[in-house]
């Protein structure tokens, strides 16, 4: 249309007469060039989308930070290499939009737990539906379930870090879930006061503490696939002789981790001074002695990749370390609480994945060697935990840490109420990996405030 008029207005000048047919093929030009780019504003948007997430990932959040940065980063030049997630299909897309417009209708009349069922299933069509997220966290924070609702508005915020809505829900929520952070640490703190007002040479404590001994080994290598029982374990570290019928590696995998605990607690907790890069690399190369000795001790030399997630180069990955060891001995690490700063540092690690191999376990052992600094007991991530100790992992590299500190304050609680039930008359349960410890470990090491 705009090209006929201004073709009539060329006819009807006969002084531009001359200029029509000049006109008309630079119109004609602008418009070929033009029609290619019909339809693709949905794609220059996804393109915006994902430099906002670079930005993210690179320089945090410019509106408030959203957790724990791990002030590590993916290389620019590694990006393209990042195995992605499959996009919601166009259908998936339009169904997750009308099942958010029947769900806030729902709500209007009142009807809430069909408006919750349909954002549920919003969800489930686009993982990373902006709007879909917020609602839901509107839902459950008028449920009261506060922690979670501020989880799914950081990781709105994630995806689009301008979403009004989401920065204002979450300037809401974030202070009440901080302080419910900390009176969990509170009650924590309060069970290893319990704990340290036993006498060391009580008989119990002692007996409890070899046992966990065993039973972390055992856990640590069964989270990874190790088949080994408890009761094997503890015979090959006990006699050093091979278990008939068993994998070598496996037993070799236990072997490692027990020479790498050992070396933590006869030569890093004697030792006063800073966490060295070559303290981690001595763990790492008892961890991996007897399964891989050439790569034990060393960094990786090539290029790992874990889910969706890129570690740095190989020839990045000193640098990272020399930062992450920085962080470690920093003012800011110190001054965290010993849970948190526990966790952080078994992710920052797990993070850049320094090794070919054997980094859970390093991890693992790095995050206890932090807690029995500071008078903490070594907890035990058990394997019946796998599936949720790794989406806390996941869910930390989509951006938000704080699920993973909650995991490892869950574990270490756990722990804590293990040793103590293990030391007093009339005990009645031990807690299992649950959410919770059993209604009755609760009445036997109730906390008072």
């Amino acid at each position: 249309m705009a090209a006929i008029t201004v073709l009539r207005h060329v006819s009807a000048s006969p002084l531009l007469w001359g200029w029509g047919p000049v006109l008309f093929i630079l119109l004609s030009s602008v418009l070929v060039l033009l029609l290619p780019l019909v339809g693709v504003e949905e794609n220059c948007c996804a393109k915006l989308k994902g430099i906002s997430l670079l930005r993210c990932h690179l320089w945090g959040n410019t509106h408030r930070a959203v957790g724990h940065s791990t002030s590590l980063t993916v290389p620019y030049t590694a990006l393209q290499l990042l195995p992605q997630k499959l996009k919601p299909s166009k259908e998936s897309q339009s169904e997750a939009k009308a099942a958010l417009q029947q769900a806030l209708e729902m709500k209007k009349q009142g009807k809430k737990e069909k408006a919750h069922k349909l954002l549920v299933h919003a969800l489930n069509m686009n993982p990373d539906f902006v709007d879909a997220l917020t609602e839901l966290g509107t839902i459950l924070e008028e449920e009261k379930d506060v922690v979670q609702a501020d989880h799914l508005y950081s990781k709105a915020l994630a995806i689009s870090p301008c979403h009004q809505r989401a920065l204002v829900s979450r300037d809401r929520t974030l202070p009440l879930v901080e302080e419910i952070d900390q009176r969990h640490f509170g009650i924590i703190d309060a069970k290893v006061q319990r704990l340290m007002a036993i006498p060391k040479g009580n008989s119990a404590l002692r007996r409890i503490l070899e046992e966990t001994y065993y039973h972390h080994i055992y856990h640590t290598v069964a989270i990874e696939g190790n088949t080994l029982t408890l009761s094997e374990i503890r015979h090959i570290i006990e006699t050093r002789y091979a278990v008939p019928g068993k994998s070598l590696h496996e037993q070799n995998e236990a072997i490692g981790v027990d020479a790498a605990m050992k070396y933590i607690n006869t030569t890093l907790l004697s030792r006063p001074g800073a966490v060295k890069v070559n303290d981690i690399l001595e763990i790492h190369r008892r961890v991996l002695g007897y399964t891989d000795p050439v790569e034990g001790g060393r960094f990786r030399a090539s290029q790992v990749f874990v889910g969706h997630h890129i570690p740095p180069h190989p020839n990045d990955v000193e640098r990272h370390m020399q930062e992450l060891v920085h962080w470690l001995n920093s003012d800011e690490a110190l001054h965290l609480h010993p849970v948190e700063f526990a966790a952080l540092a078994h992710y920052k690690l797990v993070y850049v994945h320094p090794f070919v191999d054997g980094n859970g376990r390093t991890s693992r052992l790095l995050m206890n060697l932090v807690l029995m600094q500071a008078n903490y007991p070594p907890i035990t991530i058990r394997k019946e935990q796998r599936a949720e100790y790794y989406a806390a992992l996941d869910t930390a590299n989509e951006g938000d840490v704080r699920p993973f500190i909650r995991f490892i304050a869950k574990c270490t609680e756990i722990t804590l109420d293990t040793l103590l039930i293990a030391t007093t008359e009339h005990a009645v349960g031990l807690p299992d990996a649950s959410n919770q410890a059993c209604s009755n470990c609760k009445q036997t090491i109730t906390v008072h405030n």
